[in-house]
């Protein structure tokens, strides 16, 4: 190659590969500063979308980790409110047992009723005031319209139907039930035929003749289906009567018995595999077919009785319901937790830096830029010497 002072074709090498060196200790020294393979998108695209997609997915992973957990502290506040609303259950159970005994007088009665009362009240209170970031979890109420107690229609309080009571079923005005009665037996029917709910009152409580001896409550279920409907009857019911509300402008009810929570456990919206529905049924008294009742006689403390054992039937039922929840909530995170921890390794896999490796990519990158630097000065220092050709 010739010798000339209008190009320096050395220093131009130099420069370039300088350049070259430069850039590549640049983007060494941003992924060690980064920790992070891949810092922009040239780097590797496909590892940063994919990775991408990875983090979004740890991250709704783990809010629906605090929403499983926040769903078992929301049914721990139901179980406990359902616990204590047990206890009173059962001291009222216990009043009504001795108010419906014989040795005890009106006026000692009436006292026993004053504390039956007010735990009355207070169960419907607690019912009211047990609630998780304002919204009430144990106050549902289904309320019976149509042919109801009270009424001019069938199944009136003069009939001795002191109460009617449904839990789990939820029906408007365009879905009447007949309720009709015959021999010992109830039958409940929705109004299309498809579903009927039977019970049969106690042979003890009926005399001979049918005639109500004492209070008492039946239990109405149908096979393979939820919900019941529970009925108080009073010594004023005659069961040699048939009697039915009938389909037309008949009985329906109106409300909700329970309530229901859907918590968000996947990242999706499919309802199968990212939710979790949990029904708490209502405690209150209206729910638990007590309200009304009283011990101020021996008729009406064992039909108040009887109306309490169902309702701790219930209870405990829908406590055991409630504990079954808080289990799956509880299984549903551990499960999210694991995915988490899986889903985060796969993301490390693709964007997380090799430190030692990358380390070393640096410090070869740094020797090459310094000696880059050395070598474009050598070459700056080349056309001087063409100057001794003028001595």
């Amino acid at each position: 190659m010739a010798l000339n002072a209008i190009s320096n074709y050395a220093a131009n090498v130099a420069h370039r590969n300088l350049q070259t060196s430069d850039m590549a200790a640049t983007s060494s020294l941003a992924k060690l500063s980064s920790g992070s393979r891949v810092v922009s998108a040239k780097d590797d695209a496909a590892s940063m979308a994919i990775g991408s997609r990875l983090n979004s997915q740890v991250q709704a992973l783990r809010q629906a980790s605090v929403n499983a957990g926040q769903g078992v502290s929301m049914l721990q506040i139901a179980d406990g409110a359902m616990a204590k609303v047990t206890d009173v259950l059962i001291r009222m159970k216990t009043l009504s047992v001795q108010a419906g005994s014989g040795q005890l007088s009106s006026t000692e009665r009436g006292m026993l009723n004053t504390e039956y009362q007010l735990l009355l009240a207070e169960v419907t209170r607690i019912a009211a005031a047990t609630e998780f970031n304002g919204n009430q979890m144990v106050n549902g109420s289904l309320s019976t319209l149509g042919g109801a107690v009270g009424t001019s229609g069938a199944f009136a309080t003069a009939d001795g139907v002191a109460s009617i009571v449904a839990h789990g079923l939820t029906t408007g005005a365009a879905e009447n039930y007949t309720l009709s009665y015959a021999s010992t037996s109830f039958t409940f029917t929705l109004s299309d035929g498809t579903t009927s709910y039977t019970g049969a009152i106690d042979s003890g409580a009926v005399d001979a003749d049918g005639v109500m001896i004492t209070g008492a409550a039946v239990k109405l279920t149908a096979s393979g289906v939820t919900g019941d409907l529970v009925i108080g009857l009073n010594t004023a019911f005659q069961s040699a009567t048939n009697i039915a509300a009938s389909s037309a402008g008949g009985l329906y009810f109106q409300g909700e018995s329970s309530s229901t929570y859907s918590f968000k456990v996947g990242t999706g919206t499919d309802a199968v595999k990212d939710i979790i529905d949990v029904t708490i049924e209502g405690i209150s008294g209206s729910n638990l077919g007590i309200n009304g009742t009283d011990i101020t006689t021996t008729a009406t403390a064992d039909l108040a009785s009887d109306l309490l054992g169902v309702a701790i039937d219930l209870i405990n039922t829908s406590r055991a319901s409630v504990g079954a929840y808080q289990n799956r909530l509880e299984f549903a995170a551990a499960n999210i937790a694991s995915a988490v921890e899986n889903t985060e390794a796969a993301r490390s896999s693709l964007l997380d830096l090799d430190i030692a490796a990358e380390m070393s990519n640096f410090t070869s990158k740094q020797i090459l830029v310094q000696a880059g630097v050395a070598m474009l000065a050598q070459a700056n220092q080349m056309p001087q010497n063409l100057l001794r050709l003028f001595q």
